[in-house]
């Protein structure tokens, strides 16, 4: 048997069609169950599960009715800043057809108005309970990669936002890229592993083995600014959006909205210690100096 045929097989970039990936998840005929829909359920879920064992914990900011009704109004938080995010920021020309930015079974949503609108929603509910928002936003922020690390799984069963042009040996051709049938950077699994798994181990790691979660604003800090950095990084091998492209300044649009993140990232990290104080506990069983 020839080489040539197998070395030539071998050479040849990887084709996303040929995963033979689907983005519907359930076909019920009248009803389509879409994985970027369960990718959403997913995070909220697992974010959740995931807050209840942190708040068991001493000198917790809230109490389990007050995680329970944050899943409610942080859904609404994230669909509806997601949603109004995506048109301001990347598809301003949906104004011209509002009908058109209610269609969410189309795509598009954006990280950054969905961060917002959660902000939004955390803001109304401690507002409301009398509660901290400094160190209600910490906790939320340690459960933030799931959703994540699983909306950017989605993004790749949607065969959307793939990377640039590569010849890494892992690049991967994705049907319906504007510039042909060339290999380009799987850039979604990047953000999943850099957002997700990478971002989580680091809070994991804080919240659990240091008193990070007794400096409010650290914990905040940290999911921003490592956000912020992988976002920025990977922007340089993903495809911009086509409708923007690489703006005037140089940088794009996912680039100059991490900016501002890592910034008061960086903030809210080097002045945590001043804001140390004692904490009495809303949930767990024990005060912590």
């Amino acid at each position: 048997m020839s080489l040539v045929p197998l070395a030539a097989a071998a050479a040849a970039p990887l084709s996303y069609a040929s995963l033979h990936l689907s983005p519907v998840a359930l076909d019920l005929g009248i009803l389509q169950i879409r994985w970027y829909s369960l990718a959403y359920i997913a995070g909220i879920v697992i974010g959740w599960w995931y807050l209840t064992r942190l708040i068991a914990q001493p000198g917790a900011p809230m109490a389990r009715r007050h995680a329970d009704d944050f899943v409610f109004y942080a859904t609404l938080g994230i669909i509806l800043g997601g949603r109004i995010g995506y048109v301001l920021f990347y598809d301003p020309w949906m104004l011209k057809d509002p009908l058109q930015a209610l269609r969410l079974w189309d795509g598009g949503m954006s990280f950054h108005g969905g961060a917002f609108g959660t902000v939004i929603a955390i803001w109304w509910l401690t507002r409301a309970n009398g509660l901290s928002m400094l160190r209600f936003v910490d906790y939320i922020a340690c459960c933030a990669p799931f959703g994540l690390f699983f909306g950017r799984l989605a993004n790749f069963v949607n065969g959307e936002l793939w990377g640039r042009v590569t010849d890494v040996p892992w690049g991967m051709v994705f049907p319906g890229a504007e510039a042909g049938p060339y290999p380009r950077h799987p850039s979604q699994l990047y953000e999943a592993g850099l957002e997700g798994i990478v971002l989580f181990t680091i809070l994991f790691l804080l919240f659990w083995k240091t008193n990070a979660r007794y400096k409010p604003g650290l914990l905040l800090g940290t999911f921003l600014t490592g956000y912020g950095v992988a976002r920025f990084l990977v922007e340089y091998v993903r495809e911009p959006d086509v409708q923007l492209g690489i703006l005037s300044w140089g940088l794009s649009m996912g680039q100059t909205l991490s900016l501002p993140m890592i910034l008061v990232g960086l903030y809210f990290i080097l002045t945590a210690a001043r804001r140390r104080v004692r904490v009495e506990p809303i949930a767990g069983d024990a005060s912590v100096a």
